[in-house]
């Protein structure tokens, strides 16, 4: 729920686009400067040991509510205004205290399936991202509606929280230590892992962000229907494509839990790589292949990244989890900043169908990434030895 507020401005980018003079950047920005402000927050997090020092549930809740009044606020200021940008700047930061404190959460409970509950978890995540979508087609064009529906969704959240017990795997609260984030880089397994997770977030938030558009423009040229109908055709699409996300994540958690964390994560990388590659060249045609690729690509975008997250939990020690989980988004989320802001410059240079052939860089080299940390010795701790 709390996880609407990423992608709430994200979503109504088309309708803003038709309404106020919005151009490529800006829009690029109201995605890209949440990662910026991600960024911000997880390295504060990182260095001062706030996931580890802080009661999670407190921390979340805080930044549940700080976030709600942010995206909130963006209703009394005009769209194309520097202050909306900042209000995202604000909700990127808060989400240092939403994502790798609610998986950290989570793991408390691993009994051997921590590859599902960091699945189940990335796919509420994920499903959260796509339900501005869903608003926006049950919401008409009204823009307003989104947000609101966003924020209210976040206080809520933050109030439910509250609800949630800590698993008996709560670590003890550790002493400050800020040279505890280096252990994300001198620990081989663990850099192995990251590497992974980076070449998944790569592609990920640039395929979140841009899909919308890939589908609105592809309807446009295969459907030929009044605007209204591409409009909701497209948001319905566009919120099943991000939603397959969360199916993915809980269905490939299960398979990593009993096959081996390695060889399935690297296998989701490939076929979401492949996707990248191939779904521009169908843009424009029938609406149900776009579409049916698109669910595939949603499906196994996201689905590697709980089990990247996993082999952290997995390698490093029980009270430095939420320190090494925050490091490894914290850096991840620092790439997505640039293929979000490329893409559209290769829609604007070669067109839709060569706009998505550079995001598989990320997912191919992180699958070479989590093949080498199979090798490692300390890979004998993924999924109960089956690596």
């Amino acid at each position: 729920m709390a996880l609407a507020l990423w992608f709430s401005a994200t979503a109504i980018i088309p309708v803003l686009k038709l309404e106020f003079p919005i151009d490529d950047t800006r829009a690029s920005l109201f995605s890209s400067i949440v990662a910026v402000g991600y960024v911000a927050g997880t390295l504060a997090s990182a260095v001062l040991g706030l996931a580890d020092r802080l009661h999670p549930r407190h921390f979340f809740m805080s930044a549940a509510f700080v976030a709600a009044g942010a995206n909130i606020s963006i209703l009394f200021f005009d769209p194309t205004s520097w202050v909306i940008v900042f209000l995202r700047f604000v909700t990127g930061m808060c989400m240092a205290g939403l994502y790798p404190v609610g998986m950290k959460m989570a793991a408390t409970w691993a009994k051997g399936d921590i590859g599902l509950l960091i699945g189940a978890l990335v796919g509420a995540l994920t499903f959260g991202a796509a339900v501005p979508h869903l608003s926006n087609a049950i919401g008409g064009l009204d823009w307003h509606f989104t947000l609101m529906t966003a924020s209210i969704l976040a206080v809520a959240a933050g109030l439910l929280v509250n609800c949630v017990g800590l698993g008996p795997a709560y670590g003890k609260i550790p002493p400050f230590n800020p040279a505890a984030v280096m252990r994300a880089w001198t620990n081989k397994a663990i850099r192995f892992a990251n590497f992974g997770y980076f070449g998944h977030l790569w592609e990920l938030y640039a395929m979140w962000a841009w899909v919308a558009l890939f589908l609105h423009a592809s309807f446009a040229a295969s459907l030929g229907y009044d605007s209204a109908t591409v409009e909701l055709y497209a948001n319905l699409s566009t919120f099943a494509v991000v939603a397959a996300g969360a199916v993915g994540s809980v269905a490939i958690g299960l398979l990593a839990d009993r096959l081996g964390r390695t060889v399935v994560t690297a296998a989701v990388m490939l076929v979401s790589g492949t996707c990248a590659l191939t779904v521009g060249f169908l843009f424009g045609e029938s609406m149900w292949i776009v579409l049916a690729v698109c669910l595939i690509w949603g499906f196994t975008v996201v689905a590697d990244a709980p089990q990247t997250s996993a082999c952290i939990i997995e390698l490093s020690d029980p009270s430095n989890v939420g320190t090494m989980l925050t490091v490894q988004t914290c850096v991840g989320f620092m790439l997505t900043m640039f293929p979000i802001h490329i893409v559209p410059q290769m829609v604007e240079t070669f067109g839709w169908r060569y706009a998505f052939i550079f995001l598989a860089i990320g997912p191919m080299l992180g699958a070479y990434a989590m093949l080498q940390l199979r090798g490692q010795p300390d890979a004998i701790k993924l999924a109960g030895g089956k690596k």
